[in-house]
């Protein structure tokens, strides 16, 4: 079983915290789409979380890696953890709900598991985690509803991206093994956004225009909260969690992050879920509590 922990209230204050920051990025994003492009929305963001992730890492006086084979990991990562995923994923919500957006997001786990058994050693499939990706797809594929499996439209575009960018994710956490292990978060996460950085700003000046903050309040506000609270004081909390909880504990982000963006979509934006999406994701969720090794433990205390 994964690393898994007894949660103090305190660690369920902040597990739930972490998922409400998380969750509200969907709306966050697409609150600021309706004003700036796609490239610029990424642009934004790794560019703010980076200058603030770069002053506490300086404030705190931690060391900045110098060796060529840490910034090559630095590079990888800002292409697969933020590049790849956040275009691929804000361009997606211009055409399907923030909440179906969330819940293919979640699959990045049932990826994970099998990214992580073909490049590491240590990573094993078992039968378990065969059983629990196996109903993970199952949950995945009602989501985004069979028949899109076999139509071509820019909604089945837009789903199809989502879930290249949770393929992404999964690569991204084997790079960070391979690369990244042993530096300190605070100064992985502002390498990796300073290389989306210095990619996404360009492309975003020569394909959309200028960044600029002549916006409305409600972007700029919208801009604010997923670069500042959703990526850095998200990373912050991230570790906190981590260290209090334990990496099993840690899966139940990704199973409450879509009731949130679900309902924040509802709510603000007046999206309405096919009732398929909603049974794919319980389906999904169970999928990823069979994964992590709750569902065989229950069993286990019940017999």
């Amino acid at each position: 079983m994964s690393d898994q922990k007894n949660l103090s209230a305190r660690a369920w204050a902040e597990l739930l915290l972490l998922a409400l920051v998380w969750g509200a990025v969907f709306l966050s994003v697409r609150i600021a789409l309706n004003e700036i492009g796609v490239l610029s929305t990424v642009a934004h963001r790794a560019f703010w979380a980076a200058l603030v992730l770069w002053g506490l890492v300086f404030a705190l006086r931690l060391e900045v890696p110098l060796a060529p084979r840490i910034w090559l990991g630095f590079a990888g990562m800002g292409l697969l953890n933020n590049i790849i995923p956040f275009t691929l994923l804000n361009w997606g919500q211009l055409h399907i709900e923030s909440g179906l957006t969330a819940i293919i997001n979640s699959a990045t786990a049932i990826f994970g598991v099998l990214v992580a058994a073909l490049f590491l050693a240590d990573e094993r499939l078992t039968w378990r985690k065969i059983i629990g990706v196996a109903i993970g797809f199952l949950g995945v594929a009602f989501a985004i509803g069979l028949e899109n499996f076999t139509q071509f439209s820019i909604r089945s575009l837009a789903q199809l991206a989502a879930l290249t960018a949770t393929l992404s994710y999964a690569f991204a956490g084997v790079w960070a093994r391979k690369f990244l292990t042993g530096l300190h978060p605070l100064v992985a996460a502002a390498g990796m956004l300073t290389f989306t950085a210095v990619v996404m700003v360009p492309a975003a000046w020569l394909i959309e225009g200028p960044l600029t903050l002549a916006l409305s309040p409600q972007t700029l506000l919208a801009i604010a909260y997923y670069a500042l609270a959703a990526t850095v004081l998200a990373y912050l909390l991230y570790y906190r969690v981590l260290a209090m909880a334990g990496s099993g504990n840690l899966m139940l982000v990704t199973l409450l992050m879509p009731p949130i963006a679900i309902v924040l979509g509802w709510a603000v934006l007046g999206e309405r879920l096919n009732p398929n999406a909603l049974i794919g994701f319980g389906i999904l969720a169970l999928g990823l509590l069979v994964l992590d090794g709750r569902i065989e433990a229950w069993l286990r205390n019940r017999v």
